[in-house]
This record gives structure tokens, sequence and C-alpha cells, in this order.
């Protein structure tokens, strides 16, 4: 699966705002405030309307005025991501849409939410889930495509309540193909909010196969890749010797009284270390190489800033990391503000944010002339940036 475009309108900063021709790996530059974060915000928008409902994500989020760009509170919040999915052997291009409004008490519903995409190469993309305000229709024979679509199918639904998204209720049921694949879809996306200080402490024997958002489980994830996946658990120990100066053994180690620490070898040291008397840049490196060794990658990955609390050396390497694990099947979004990490990139990774009259505009560094010339003559993005010359971005 991998998210082709997003248009998002009336969303905070992003009054009418599109990423076009994404890449795998899509990186964002611009000065604080642009919206980079609120970037980031929509995707656990979504995912916390999925998980919740419409209502409350709003709510989380300060309510609907709050939510929609100033001085248009009274307008819809619009959404809209082109996506590739595969449904029953067939890729398709898919478009999601979700409309949000305020009812008359001023709590947000669900005022449009549609499914669609092209069931053949020619034709116009067709209506597979299409509701308002709670109310609609989803077809459950999609995988037909010989079908004629007068003989699709439509099977009508009512929703509990206005501010439920459809593709959270018929999205668990195997029968709506691309609903179920979506939800799926968004489920598993991966929204970084990692801390050092919670993956430090030990923990209790337990099993995890995944690094959460926080990374409190960093220990159990580390356990299970080197007893489950030890090829993976041996590329990240490669990587760490070969990226953190000193580090030679990375491994976890359950002590007398059950808890489980990781322990680290510093080849100045005979005996080795646990994980609180590392520093804040080794956790966080060996966070990320247990992340992106991940056996199943997250459909989509997103993380702020990881250049915090990282030698700028270490940069050029974790970009790399990035793209391996994008090539592998994650999609990828990170913010930054680090020309160390820009220089591991192409132009056509980097989207550069700015502000216009209040509102964030959004363009990709590959379609500006003059910076494909300097990059074409060997100037590496990182320094284009630094020298001010990623336009309104600085």
């Amino acid at each position: 699966m991998q998210i082709e475009s997003i248009e998002i309108k009336n969303y905070r900063l992003f009054r009418d705002a599109r990423l076009g021709n994404l890449p795998r790996l899509c990186v964002l530059v611009g000065a604080n405030g642009t919206g980079k974060s609120t970037l980031f915000d929509v995707f656990s928008f979504l995912k916390d309307a999925l998980a919740m409902n419409v209502g409350k994500a709003v709510a989380k989020r300060g309510g609907y005025k709050e939510l929609a760009s100033r001085g248009f509170a009274h307008e819809p919040i619009e959404i809209t991501l082109q996506f590739r999915l595969e449904i029953t052997g067939y890729e398709r291009l898919v478009t999601y849409l979700l409309r949000i409004e305020p009812d008359s008490q001023g709590r947000a519903v669900v005022a449009r939410e549609i499914l669609r995409y092209k069931r053949g190469a020619n034709g116009k993309p067709f209506h597979f889930l299409d509701f308002t305000h709670g109310r609609g229709y989803a077809i459950n024979n999609e995988e037909d495509f010989s079908k004629a679509e007068e003989t699709l199918n439509r099977e009508e639904q009512e929703l509990d309540a206005p501010d439920i998204l459809a593709v959270k209720g018929l999205g668990q049921f195997e029968r709506f193909k691309a609903a179920s694949a979506f939800r799926l879809m968004i489920e598993n996306w991966h929204i970084s909010d990692f801390h050092v200080s919670d993956a430090r402490p030990s923990q209790e024997e337990g099993f995890a196969e995944h690094l959460s958002t926080r990374g409190e489980n960093l220990p159990l994830v580390a356990n299970y890749l080197f007893e489950h996946h030890k090829e993976r658990f041996d590329r990240v120990l490669k990587a760490m010797q070969r990226r953190v100066p000193g580090v030679s053994v990375v491994e976890p180690k359950q002590t007398e009284d059950g808890r489980l620490v990781l322990r680290f070898q510093d080849g100045s040291f005979k005996d080795p270390f646990i994980a609180r008397h590392v520093s804040d840049g080794t956790i966080k490196m060996f966070a990320y190489l247990v992340l992106l060794n991940d056996p199943k990658p997250f459909p989509m990955l997103a993380i702020e800033e990881p250049e915090n609390q990282l030698y700028p050396e270490l940069l050029p390497e974790l970009a790399e990391e990035f793209r391996d694990y994008a090539l592998r099947g994650g999609q990828v979004f990170i913010s930054t503000h680090s020309p160390d990490f820009l220089n591991a990139l192409m132009l056509e990774e980097i989207y550069c944010l700015r502000k216009v009259q209040g509102f964030t505009q959004i363009s990709r560094a590959s379609d500006s002339q003059t910076l494909q010339s300097l990059f074409e003559a060997g100037d590496l993005p990182g320094y284009l940036w630094k020298q001010g010359l990623f336009e309104g971005v600085n």
C-alpha cells in the first residue's frame, strides 16, 4: 500500500494544501509553525476517528472551531487520500474522501464519506462506499470485476450515529473488500511519539512484536527479534557497531526477579552495562534500528525530527535506514531541520512547507528549476537548505 497524494482543506494551517506524487520516503522541511506537525496530526486524526469516532477525535483537539482553519469555522473540513491498494489480486488507485462539518449544536459529524476506484482501465471511478450523515451504501461483491455495474450488490446501511466512520463499521466485514483493506491500513499506521525516558526502564517479562509509539516496550521487542528473527537482530547489532562508535554487543537479559533489561557492551569496558547508563543518542539509535528492522513493516511510518539527540554524523546513515525500510514496504514520512539528514536525500523526496497569508503552501523541491540545476551540478540538498535557497522555507 502506498499513499499517492493527500489533499487537506480547512484543517488548521491547511486551508487548501496538496502533496502529490508522493514517494515511499517523504521528508518535510520548513520553518517552525509552517504546518509540519499539522500534517502528522492529520494522520493521527484519521487514526483517532477510526479508533473512537469523529466527534471524540475533534473534541480531543479542542473542538471544531479550534480544528478548522482560523476564520473558517463555519466551513467543512475535507481530507482526501489517494493510495495504491491490492484488492483480490488487482492493484487499484483508490480515493478516500472524508468531509466533516459542525451540526446545529456545533458538534462534528461526517457530512460525506466516499471510497471509490475504477473497476477497469477506463471509465470513471465507481463509488464502492458512499455515506452522508450516517446513511448510505456499500458494495459487497466489488471483487466481481467482470459483472456489469448494475448487477453489483448495493447494501444499504444506517450507522448508530452521524459521527461514526462507515469504514470503521463496514471494514470489519470481509465482504466489503476496499473498506476492510483501508481500515486495516489506517489501524496499522505508526505515528511515532518516541521518548528516550520511556525506553530506558527495564520491564517485566512479557511479549511484544512491534515497537510502540512511545518506545516503552523496547526491551520486549528487542527480545522478540533476538529469539524469533535472529537475522534481523543481527542486522540491528551490525548497524549499531557500524554507526555508533564503541558499541560491540547489545543483548536483552532477564534478571533474577523476572525483569527484562537491555545490556550494552562498550569496547572500552570489560563488563556490559544496562540501558540506563547509555547515552540518549545510543538508546534512540537502537530504538530506530529495532523499529526499522521490524519483520512486518508498518504500512505508514511517521516520525518528527529524528535528528534530536543524535550526532550529526549519524544522520546520513539513519536516512539510508529509513529508505531501506520504505523499499521493504513501509511508506515513511519525516519532518526535519537537519542539513545533515537532507544531504542523504534526493530532491524528489523533499517537500517544502511555507506560510503564505497565514496558511500553508506545499511544494516539491524537485519542482524548483534552480534547486534542480544546483543539485545536478553536485550541490547537496542540506547545504542548499542551509544557504536559504529553498524559497520561503527558512
